[in-house]
């Protein structure tokens, strides 16, 4: 009797072990995703002869170039490298409080975004409701 309780015992031990050794084994360990994207989305963009349409739920596109075109994941309007950051209110900063802005001098460098003659507070309000954001289609502080 004593043989039959002892192989019981073993055999219920071995399981157990089995058990946590395979618990383990699909754990993963350290395995942590800290990035990850869902690219792409559902629209078109379309300049000159050249036609671009997105699916939604694509891999990252990444980046691309050849010759005098690049194209990234994403697809934005305006182009996907041109963000209203500093370097746009560097140029507008060049321009700032100019009175004589005309199509003639590219309405003083594009800095006069609302086209009425002078680079103000207007203008600088315009600005910083685009700042961080990707450049409007005809963004003249590029």
């Amino acid at each position: 009797m004593k043989t039959i309780i002892e192989n019981g015992f073993i055999t219920l031990v071995a399981v157990l072990l089995l058990m946590y050794s395979s618990a383990l084994a699909m754990s993963g360990g350290d395995y942590e995703l800290s990035w990850s994207t869902i690219d792409g989305g559902g629209g078109r963009s379309s300049g000159g002869p050249y036609t671009l349409t997105g699916t939604i739920g694509q891999p990252d596109a990444a980046w691309s170039s050849g010759g005098q075109y690049e194209l990234l994941g994403g697809f934005w309007p305006g182009g996907p490298l041109c963000f209203v950051d500093f370097a746009s209110f560097a140029k507008f900063a060049e321009w700032w409080l100019e009175p004589d802005c005309k199509e003639d001098n590219n309405w003083c460098g594009g800095a006069d975004l609302d086209k009425l003659g002078n680079v103000d507070h207007i203008d600088l309000d315009l600005l910083v409701k685009q700042w961080l954001c990707y450049c409007p289609p005809g963004w003249p502080l590029k």
